[in-house]
């Protein structure tokens, strides 16, 4: 692939991470009428910038493409609003917010986080470029305004608006392919005296624990906190302290504002940062060993299975998944269907793969031998909810960070 520009600092990237070959958009879920040889694939390779460490993917699909009609809705997993919920508790009771406040989320997705501060009483609104999501949020009482943020939509924002005591983005940095832009546009909605709060996936994390199926398309950049904080205080945002989560597998909740000064615990985490590889091309290629090493353990597992005769499901439909099916090159002749909570998704066949996608009963009512744990990053929620499959002799496969088959809900 040949170099181009780093979407942080600018200096050409050719250095690879991994290669995870030509994939589909991972959110793009099909219909069986759709022909699958007309399924649009494109590179999914991850670079890192050696200047500035951000690991990061070329744009090959616009933004308009991923997110015009978004099949991922926040409030279809418990463990995710049980999480939104303490963050709206915790928050709340830091900034000392109340209904003088003014809050503002980007991406704030079908409005499963502002719906806490609205119930307080904090004026909250959205902002959601895909328009079934945000059509949910406002069936649900969370104003939402529809578009994509940067420099020039927050500042239309606001003059309509005016700026916010607390502008949250979970889960949304990764998504933008103009970085700059974006955070230009998380400045300008930010009060002088207002706190911007971020979460990403932590790179370290993704690094350590071989997440890769983590990346796909809808990622554009994979954050640590001195990338993150490197690129944030190009336009004027200070981090002034971070959080390690258990969410996502690993994330970083990001504390900035319009000065002050670093806190320890940013340091700290900057430091194993670097002792962690993440600056450093070798902690990368160690990285790839590891991920070539789980298809080779997944495929063996899944072709083990098909030749004892063992029947083999899948729980949930995320991007995650898809990466990690495609990746592997695992279809239906492995695995027979997945199923998922999320009514907007069933009915459709999982991108590439093929895998159709049913609601969760079917797996009791097909019995399989095992059940391939998606969404590893929920496998306590899901193998609580799912822990009759026992009754047969079901048991649950987590495939990351190495494949590991449990005959009993994950404690």
């Amino acid at each position: 692939m040949p170099e181009f520009p780093c979407r942080a600092c600018g200096a050409p990237v050719s250095q690879s991470v991994v290669d995870l070959g030509e994939q589909p958009l991972a959110n793009s879920y099909r219909s069986a009428e759709d022909d699958p040889a007309a399924e649009p694939r494109y590179p999914l390779h991850p670079h890192v910038c050696e200047s500035c460490w951000l690991v990061q993917l070329p744009e090959v699909a616009t933004p308009d493409e991923i997110f015009s009609d978004y099949a991922y809705f926040s409030s279809f997993s418990d463990s995710w609003l049980a999480h939104a919920r303490a963050y709206a508790d915790q928050i709340v009771d830091k900034l000392g917010l109340d209904a003088e406040s003014h809050l503002v989320e980007v991406a704030s997705n079908d409005g499963y986080l502002l719906r806490r501060f609205v119930e307080r009483g904090i004026p909250a609104i959205g902002i959601e470029p895909a328009q079934n999501v945000a059509a949910e949020a406002e069936r649900q009482g969370v104003p939402t305004e529809r578009f994509f943020l940067g420099a020039e939509t927050a500042r239309g924002f606001v003059a309509k608006h005016g700026q916010a005591d607390l502008v949250v983005a979970n889960n949304v940095m990764a998504h933008v392919p103009d970085l700059n832009d974006f955070i230009a546009g998380l400045a300008l909605l930010v009060a002088d005296t207002g706190t911007l709060t971020i979460e990403v996936p932590h790179l370290l994390r993704l690094v350590e624990e071989t997440e890769f199926d983590t990346i796909y398309h809808e990622h554009f950049s994979y954050f640590s906190l001195l990338t993150a904080r490197d690129v944030l205080s190009r336009h004027g945002l200070t981090v002034v302290d971070c959080e390690e989560l258990p969410s996502h597998g690993g994330s970083l909740r990001i504390y900035a504002r319009h000065g002050g000064s670093p806190s320890e615990r940013v340091a700290e985490i900057e430091a194993r940062e670097r002792a962690g590889g993440l600056t450093d091309l070798e902690g990368y290629a160690s990285f790839r060993d590891r991920v070539a090493a789980v298809r080779r353990d997944l495929l063996t597992f899944l072709e083990t299975a098909r030749g004892e005769g063992r029947s083999v499901a899948a729980y949930g439909a995320p991007a995650k998944g898809n990466t990690l099916l495609n990746y592997c090159g695992v279809g239906t002749d492995l695995i027979a269907y997945t199923v998922d909570r999320s009514p907007h998704k069933q009915g459709h066949l999982l991108p590439g793969s093929g895998l159709p996608i049913d609601p969760p009963d079917r797996i009791f009512e097909t019995r399989p031998d095992y059940v391939l744990i998606l969404p590893w990053n929920l496998a306590r929620e899901i193998t609580v909810q799912m822990a009759a499959i026992a009754e047969w002799g079901g048991r649950f496969v987590v495939p990351i960070p190495m494949v590991q088959v449990l005959a009993a809900p994950v404690g």
